[in-house]
């Protein structure tokens, strides 16, 4: 293993270290194989290159510096959407493989010489299978019979001492001198299969599961290639798939309150950049009065074209980033009124243009204002990580598009939302009016009216009656808002549909304007998403009257210095139903996180988990008991700044149909000197070495008279 900047006297020098790796190799070899098979010995020289200041190397082979560039630029390109030419490349590790020509013959030494190439494998048998569409009568052929340069068509089967592989009409197997089989086609791929553009059941399924699928995994490559625990560890980010206008098509099951609100952040791109949106850029943004939420939810936004230029969709991941700035480490201070004293605001900015990461605007902005990101560099990597995970749904759906053709995508892209409307529709079917009132701690409300018009199959959401805009930062910019909404009307459909904009065409949304949950900027709002969102939630489920109060609160624990940023969000309990008790120690509604596995938290920071435990009988009692909330033990092992923004510290989360509410949550600091400090459900406070912060969440409210 080294780290050296890649140049040519580089490639030059590392012929002499292959030279000695090779030796190593021969004399392992020597030990296992005979003199003669020696002979057929090849080797493979790979270095292992990333960008300078990067996590992520990538193997190529050992050539010239431009070839290496090329290379390694290529798989990058391929992996996070963009290169980085003006990065210095670093050599990693150098890499030595070698390999036996005859391997395959060594594997079975009785076997004969390999014959001719032009004379054909024989199978051992034929059986009748089912591939591509259609009965086949298919050879079935051993692998340990094969050799070298041999090639099997499709329709066939080749068995193997570890599996069975199954070869396709129109592909091929071929066994190459290292005795690994290639798959190739060799028949060209039909333009599209054939589906059409009208909606088919079937098929409709087949979508609705496809375009899960790929937001899945673009959240499975988010978290393999982020640097920052918030991200890697606790899972707060969130990945999905958009229409051509913006509209949310597709999510994986990450956090809702990300989920509802990103297409409003895809629409201001829209809206700001139509016509000079260009094949290879890529745009950022967290600005809450432009489509954003809060300033450390960062969204990334990947469109991508045909190759004709047409623009086909988007794909976007938001990620909550432990500091972006303001005035206290993790950009979370609990008595911000002022939206810069929470970090720096990134308004719809270009990250990638032509295919090149743009890192030093983005850094020079990170690092502008009176309160500059604490550690851009985790910042931009987790940057490149989103990139990465836009890049594969990119990749995702072009494959999709090459196989169903663009017009059929598209189609399945309406048909999925007109299901998640027609399913929203059924449920406003059976639902009745009804309105209910939520107050905060702080004396502040939420108040909703929702009438169903049956005959038209429609809802209006009224807000009329919510608090005046909040003088502190419990402010809900209005994507939270529909984020809510949708969330909720979602978690009324029992099929298995995704989460998308068609939930909420048959809803009318009513939003008092200068509200708290329609603020004017520059009014704070960091806690309107994680805060407000949840009692919008309850507030809304209050006035439908189909589940307790869960508990109502993210329970924000933020804490750092300079040097150091944290940010948890912490469980407790969940509401109880007409026919469910309530879950202890979850998180609730608009979060979806999980907390960092004690281990990686203590490895990564200092600090110490005292204890972790479920705080029973805090859940509300009823003939289904609201769940538990949990409480937390943190023993710090230098000074740091914390916050806390919490919610049901006074007023404690409802029950329904005669359950009894839950109880409210704590905030304290049991002190080194044994002094105990009772914290407000949002405050903030300087701890020193040996400080303890416990935080006690509310249980879920209860549902039905309890029978005793």
């Amino acid at each position: 293993a080294i780290e050296i900047v890649l140049t040519k006297q580089l490639v030059q020098d590392l012929e002499g270290i292959t030279d000695a790796l090779q030796a190593e190799c021969d004399e392992s070899l020597a030990r296992q194989i005979s003199q003669t098979h020696m002979q057929d010995i090849i080797y493979r020289n790979l270095l292992h290159v990333r960008y300078e200041g990067s996590d992520t190397s990538f193997p190529v082979l050992l050539s010239s510096v431009d070839q290496i560039q090329s290379q390694f630029e290529e798989v990058h390109r391929m992996r996070f959407g963009f290169i980085s030419p003006d990065k210095k490349m670093i050599v990693e590790s150098i890499q030595v493989e070698a390999m036996n020509r005859a391997r395959s013959a060594i594997a079975n030494p009785n076997r004969a010489q390999s014959p001719a190439q032009s004379q054909a494998a024989k199978p051992i048998a034929e059986r009748s299978c089912y591939m591509d569409g259609e009965w086949h009568q298919t050879p079935f052929f051993e692998r340990e019979s094969l050799f070298p340069g041999c090639q099997i068509r499709g329709p066939s089967v080749i068995l193997d001492s570890t599996g069975t592989l199954a070869v396709e009409p129109g592909w091929q197997a071929t066994l190459d001198e290292a005795a690994n089989l290639l798959i190739e086609r060799y028949v060209p791929r039909r333009e599209s299969v054939a589906i059409g553009t009208d909606v088919d059941p079937v098929m409709l399924e087949v979508f609705n599961n496809l375009f899960m699928s790929i937001a899945e995994q673009m959240g499975s490559v988010l978290e393999n290639t982020a640097v920052s625990v918030n991200i890697k560890e606790r899972l707060d980010f969130s990945c999905a798939i958009f229409d051509p206008e913006g509209a949310l098509v597709a999510n994986a099951p990450h956090m809702p309150v990300h989920l509802g609100s990103m297409s409003e952040s895809i629409k201001t791109v829209i809206r700001e950049r139509s016509g000079r949106m260009q094949p290879g850029d890529a745009y950022i943004l967290n600005a809450p009065y432009n489509g954003g939420t809060h300033l450390p939810d960062v969204t990334i936004i990947r469109p991508v074209f045909s190759e004709q230029g047409g623009l086909l969709f988007f794909t976007a991941s938001r990620g909550h980033h432990a500091d972006i700035g303001g005035k206290s480490p993790g950009s979370a201070p609990a008595d911000s009124t002022h939206i810069e004293e929470e970090g720096v605001v990134i308004d719809n900015e270009k990250l990638v243009e032509n295919g090149q990461f743009l890192e030093q605007s983005i850094r020079d902005l990170l690092v502008s204002g009176r309160w500059p990101a604490r550690n851009p560099d985790m910042n931009i990597a987790d940057f490149k990580a989103q990139l990465a995970a836009c890049e594969k749904g990119a990749q995702e759906l072009l494959g999709m598009i090459d196989w169903y053709g663009v017009e059929t995508v598209h189609a399945y892209m309406k048909h999925v939302q007109d299901n998640a409307e027609e399913s929203v529709r059924r449920v406003l079917d059976v639902l009745n009016d009804g309105q209910f009132t939520y107050c905060m701690d702080d004396g502040h409300q939420i108040s909703v009216r929702i009438t169903v018009d049956h005959e038209a199959r429609r809802a209006v959401i009224d807000f009329t009656g919510t608090s005046d805009q909040h003088p502190g930062n419990f402010n809900a910019p209005t994507a939270v808002v529909r984020a809510a909404v949708l969330y909720v009307f979602r978690c009324l459909v029992n099929d298995q549909i995704p989460l998308n904009e068609g939930c909420l065409k048959p809803l009318e949304i009513i939003i008092p304007e200068d509200s708290m949950i329609s603020p004017r900027h520059p009014a704070a709002v960091i806690a309107g998403n994680v805060e407000t969102s949840q009692y919008l939630v309850d507030t809304l489920f209050g006035a439908l009257g189909t589940v307790a109060a869960a508990q109502g609160t993210m329970n924000n624990f933020i804490w750092g210095n300079d040097r150091m940023q944290y940010y948890e969000t912490i469980c407790g309990g969940s509401g109880a139903g007409a026919h469910h008790h309530g879950t202890h120690a979850v998180h609730t509604h608009m979060t979806n996180s999980r907390l960092t596995d004690p281990e990686v938290l203590e490895w990564r920071f200092p600090v110490r988990v005292e204890s972790f435990e479920i705080r029973k009988g805090s859940g509300g009692r009823g003939r289904f008991n609201g769940g538990d909330g949990v409480i937390r033990k943190i023993r710090f092992g230098e000074a740091v700044s914390a916050n806390i923004i919490s919610g049901h510290r006074k007023i404690p989360p409802y029950g329904l149909e005669g359950g009894e509410s839950a109880q409210v949550g704590f905030n304290r600091v049991e002190h080194a000197d044994s002094r105990i400090t009772e914290l407000a459900g949002s405050d903030s406070i300087d701890l020193e070495s040996g400080d303890v912060f416990v935080i006690e969440t509310p249980g879920g409210g209860g549902f039905g008279t309890p029978s005793s």
